[in-house]
Formats: C-alpha cells, structure tokens, sequence
C-alpha cells in the first residue's frame, strides 16, 4: 500500500524546473498536502496551468534559469524545502546536470532549507561515454558534495496519460502499418508518474528518514521495447508489422541519421536504450512508502482515444 509519510502543511516548496511533464505531478502531489510552492522555470507561462490546482495565495511562479548562479539565493529565499527538477539531452550538460545543482543545493543549505530532492536518473554512470549519463552521476555526487543531505532520487522511463514517451509510440501504431522497433530487447522499467511525484513528496515530509540516501525509482515489472509496442498495439485493437531491428542496423541508423532534425533514434539515445533501464538491488519505491503501479492498469484506458472507433471499437460497451 502507498502510504503519506506526512503533509506539508504551511511549508514554503520550491520546485525548480516545474513547468514540464514530471513538474505538474509533483506539483500537485505537494499541493494537494497542502504546501506552499514556489515555481520556478524559465518560462513562468508553461506552468500556469498548474493555477487551478492551488488555493489562492498557495503558488507563485518566478522566472530563472537554473545555471545563473546569482538568482539562486533569491529563488530559495525562507524555503523549507527545495526540488530540482531540472533536466536536458542537449546543450552545456555540466551547467545543466552538475554546476547548476551544485549551486542551488549549496543556495538551500545556506537559506536553512531543511529538505533537497534532486532528481537524477536511472543508469547514470560517472565512467559514461554518454554525456547525458556522465553529468547525471556527476551532479549527484556535486549535490550531495553541497547539501549532504539531500535525498537522490533515480527514476527509471514515467509514463503518464500525457507523458512524451507512451503517447509518441501510441500515435505511431496508429497511423503506420509497419513499424521499425530499435532495441527491441533492450529492457525498460517504467514508472507511473504519480508514483513517482509520491516518492519525492514523501522524501521530503521525511528529511530525517530520507535525507542523504540514493532511491531507484522504478515500476513493478521489466518488459522490453518490442513488448512495449506490441502491448500498446493490443490495447488498441491493432495488429501492424513490427520489424524487430538488429542491434547492428540500430546502430548505423543512430550513427548516421542521428544529428539529422526530427531523426528517429541519436547515438546517443541508442547506446542509453541498449544498456537498457533497469532498478539496481538498492533502495527503491518500497523504502520511500510507495507500492508502484504497473502499465497494464491504466493501458487499455488510455489507448481508447488511438483505436479506430474510440470507445465505440469496444463491443462490450454496447451491450
């Protein structure tokens, strides 16, 4: 069972980078428990769709960029607590995934910030040739380094209902009838996004439990990526020809197309998707109180808007 390790009533949040997909949950996850948060993103506009989630006086919105050290101490001024959110595939990845963090961390510790959760990744290696990888382990070592006791968090693939990674593959069974699968053996763990908004919200009502540890943050079951679209193809009612590629093929697609705009697959991409995704044997959802929910709950739900009838493709609803 999941359990509320507590509320946050009253308390001053600031979640930085809490505009996105992952940024709405969270928000509403601490909301709803009654924090005060303060959003914090370069584009305040992307997260005022979060306004009809709050009670008046409950959420504010401040513009910054994470890797303009100078706002920093006004961007967690009287915080109770702080989230970093903050995440990239491209441009200077050590602003992004280490100097930035290390600098808010050590902005909190000085503002007596009491809580940090900074989300990481699932896979991240320090010893990575994929930069993406490399800079992730890196800004959780220089977090830490800054604020020691800050609770890492290393989710694995969230999937939501309005998610970019569920929907992009759900959109693509629909409309082709052939199908190329890259990887198709690479094993995923996908996490459901209010499992993981959960996670950080209880990390934080719980300092003292939580603080200075590393959790995965993980779904139930591994399944790999030709499981993945076969899966949602059935869910929709669908049968089209999936091409299993070989890793070779995979590869020299990556390798060759992969800088290329609107590319399917970068090099990058490819060598994380090979190593594939998958929880270690350390701490997870189960330590930080939650009992995560597997895709097959909410999948035949959310592929009715993708087959070729909507809900009137499923006979049992006439009956």
């Amino acid at each position: 069972m999941t359990t509320s390790e507590g509320n946050l009533a009253g308390k001053l949040v600031v979640l930085v980078g809490g505009s996105g997909f992952f940024g709405a949950h969270v928000a509403q996850e601490l909301l709803s428990r009654g924090a005060r948060l303060r959003v914090v993103c370069r584009n305040p506009k992307k997260a005022f769709r979060l306004k009809p989630l709050a009670n008046l006086g409950q959420i504010q919105f401040v513009r910054a960029d994470l890797t303009d050290r100078a706002v920093l101490p006004a961007v967690v001024a009287d915080a109770d607590a702080v989230v970093n959110l903050v995440g990239a595939f491209g441009g200077d990845l050590d602003a992004v995934h280490v100097h930035g963090p290390a600098a808010l961390a050590k902005a909190a510790g000085e503002a007596g910030a009491e809580a940090f959760v900074h989300i990481s990744a699932l896979g991240c290696d320090a010893e990575s040739e994929v930069d993406y990888a490399r800079t992730k382990a890196a800004g959780e070592a220089a977090v830490l380094a800054a604020f020691p006791k800050a609770t890492i968090l290393r989710p694995s693939i969230i999937f939501g209902s309005d998610d970019n990674f569920i929907t992009m593959f759900a959109r693509l069974i629909s409309r082709l009838p052939v199908l190329p699968v890259f990887g198709p053996d690479a094993k995923l763990q996908p996490v459901f996004v209010d499992d993981a908004a959960h996670a950080v919200a209880n990390a934080l009502t719980n300092p003292g439990k939580h603080g200075g540890k590393t959790y995965d943050v993980a779904g139930p079951e591994v399944i790999t990526m030709g499981e993945l679209n076969r899966r949602i193809a059935k869910a929709q009612g669908r049968k089209p020809l999936f091409a299993d590629l070989p890793d070779a093929v995979s590869g020299m697609i990556a390798t060759c197309t992969g800088w290329l705009p609107g590319a399917p697959i970068s090099s990058d991409q490819w060598k994380l998707l090979k190593a594939g995704n998958v929880a270690g044997k350390g701490p997870g959802l189960k330590e930080l109180g939650v009992a995560p929910r597997p895709l097959s709950l909410f999948l035949d739900r959310w592929m009715v808007a993708y087959r070729k009838h909507g809900r009137f493709s499923d006979k049992r609803g006439l009956a």
